[in-house]
């Protein structure tokens, strides 16, 4: 007889993600786009077009419109479920700041590098809470 141990533990990355743009509006805007192709997105999944676990391969006519009408260029099909994971999307002066507890956060880095962004990866771990502010340098203050 075979006994195996295994160990398991939580595969969650927690991560915080940060973008830092050249101004409050551009941060905005980038909040928003995001917000549009997560309706989208979440849409495509109610039509049953996309299905969570499965990457697509195409996109439906109405994301292609969507993507067009927004000037999106970057994402592909398979970027597009990362957009409903469960995310926090918070635009805070020049800087969208997203936690999640995914570790696909690609479609997230192609928008923000897309619309111009200097971005920071942190653990949430070692990130102050919402509450508390970001540096003018967009790096989370230290208690």
């Amino acid at each position: 007889m075979k006994i195996w141990w295994g160990y398991g533990s939580e595969h969650s990355m927690n991560l915080v993600m940060i973008g830092k743009f050249a101004s409050d509006g551009d941060a905005e805007a980038t909040k928003e786009l995001i917000d549009k192709l997560a309706a989208g997105v979440q849409k495509d999944v109610d039509a049953g077009h996309i299905e969570v676990g499965e990457p697509a391969r195409r996109f439906s006519s109405a994301m292609l419109d969507l993507l067009r009408s927004l000037n999106v260029h970057d994402l592909s099909p398979a970027d597009l479920e990362q957009l409903v994971y469960d995310t926090k999307v918070v635009a805070r002066g020049d800087s969208v700041v997203i936690r999640t507890d995914e570790s696909d956060v690609q479609a997230f880095l192609k928008i923000f590098v897309s619309r111009g962004a200097r971005i920071d990866v942190f653990s949430a771990h070692d990130y102050p809470g919402e509450e508390e502010k970001l540096t003018e340098d967009g790096v989370p203050r230290r208690g």
